[in-house]
């Protein structure tokens, strides 16, 4: 099985899930990380399994000014750019194949999701828009602040999360 998993991290924690849920899948599949950056200057490819993944700005996904002005609240320098987020990437996306598999993820405060909206929710929607099959709930991961570092056992909870959902797509496929 071959799975995409595709992110977007500004100070390294959503990166940082998102290389525990492929390190999860790796058992079960061959998996390409790429930060979505450089996602966006690869052609499309034929993948089993896309796996898209957020930090959640403003109850949804973040927007160039949310990814600039959460950098200068914070006072620190984005890893990546911040004119090319997830949602940019999946704007600028085609239209899938039916049946073409994909999940979704993001990263959220520690509080309850109604204070907080879910980046997560958001891809999920947007994925579903343009032809995917969800291959699982979306999943929310818990940060500490804006600039993490995720909560005590969100990277363990990614990690499973990433192989539970690998073994249900090679089950499915058999």
């Amino acid at each position: 099985m071959r799975v995409r998993v595709v992110y977007e991290s500004m100070f390294g924690t959503t990166a940082a899930l998102a290389e525990a849920i492929a390190a999860g899948m790796r058992s079960h599949a061959t998996v390409q990380l790429l930060g979505v950056d450089e996602a966006a200057e690869l052609p499309d490819s034929t993948v089993d399994l896309l796996v898209v993944g957020g930090p959640t700005h403003a109850f949804g996904l973040s927007r160039a000014q949310s990814r600039a002005e959460a950098a200068r609240r914070c006072g620190h320098t984005p890893a990546t750019g911040t004119e090319t987020g997830v949602r940019e990437w999946l704007a600028a996306a085609a239209p899938v194949p039916a049946g073409t598999r994909a999940a979704a993820f993001g990263t959220r405060a520690d509080k309850p999701a109604w204070l907080t909206g879910s980046a997560a929710r958001a891809i999920d929607k947007r994925l579903r828009r343009l032809g995917f099959t969800l291959a699982a709930a979306p999943a929310d991961f818990r940060v500490a602040d804006t600039v993490g570092p995720a909560i005590a056992g969100e990277l363990a909870r990614a990690y499973d999360w990433g192989t539970v959902l690998a073994e249900s797509e090679c089950a499915q496929r058999v």
